[in-house]
């Protein structure tokens, strides 16, 4: 198992630099200082790259619906073997559920909305003595570089369908702003519409009246 532990803290910290010169452009600080021993016998480790703000959102039995965006290495190699980065998609799972490895379980409890971390998750709890074929080896320990995007209440509960009426109340605010907006520029484009014909038929009147002066006085005949 100590063999797969070749990826050390240099490695890590040029494998986020590394992700920041490919384009990334969030704010990266490379990691200092001991990892968290989230699991408490050494088979999961997280480090903090990137720190939530303060009033941030935290994965609960609450809030355990996420959407992150993540890339898993192969802490032997380095190697990239699952990434959300390629499309920008983004991986949408209820924590505790089982629905992933033990590790993301454990570690995505421990994070807030908009923070990045390091998870370093060893077989037990990852893919195990099987691994996943064809891209994780037996045995393998995986280093996944994870964000949380979201956290948010199970579907149909009541603070679910209070953020759901919410959502409605703001599409609702925002369709009455947009066309709030909309009737007012309508309503100056009539204005000005207005204003120019008005300019127009000024202009004619005017025209008119210049134009029968000069007729009067020809038709006044040759002074003597």
């Amino acid at each position: 198992m100590e063999d797969d532990l070749k990826l050390d803290d240099a490695g890590i910290k040029n494998m986020i630099l590394e992700t920041a010169e490919a384009g990334d452009d969030r704010p990266i600080t490379p990691p200092s200082g001991e990892d968290l021993d989230i699991s408490g016998d050494g088979g999961v480790k997280k480090r903090i790259i990137r720190t939530a703000k303060p009033h941030a959102l935290q994965v609960s039995e609450s809030l355990p619906l996420v959407d992150v965006a993540y890339e898993g290495r192969l802490a032997a190699t380095g190697e990239i073997f699952d990434t959300t980065r390629d499309d920008n998609t983004v991986f949408s799972f209820e924590v505790g559920r089982g629905k992933v490895i033990r590790a993301w379980d454990l570690g995505l409890r421990t994070m807030k909305v908009g923070e990045v971390a390091l998870l370093t998750c060893s077989p037990d709890y990852a893919y195990g003595k099987a691994g996943s074929p064809p891209d994780i080896p037996p045995d393998a320990t995986l280093i996944f570089e994870i964000e949380l995007l979201a956290a948010r209440p199970p579907k149909g509960t009541t603070a679910d369908l209070a953020t759901q009426e919410r959502e409605k109340l703001q599409e609702i605010r925002r369709e009455r702003e947009l066309a709030a907006a909309k009737k007012e520029e309508e309503k100056k484009k009539r204005e000005e519409a207005r204003a120019a014909a008005a300019a127009r038929l000024q202009a004619k009147l005017d025209a008119k009246k210049g134009g029968g002066k000069k007729g009067g006085a020809g038709k006044s005949g040759p002074k003597k």
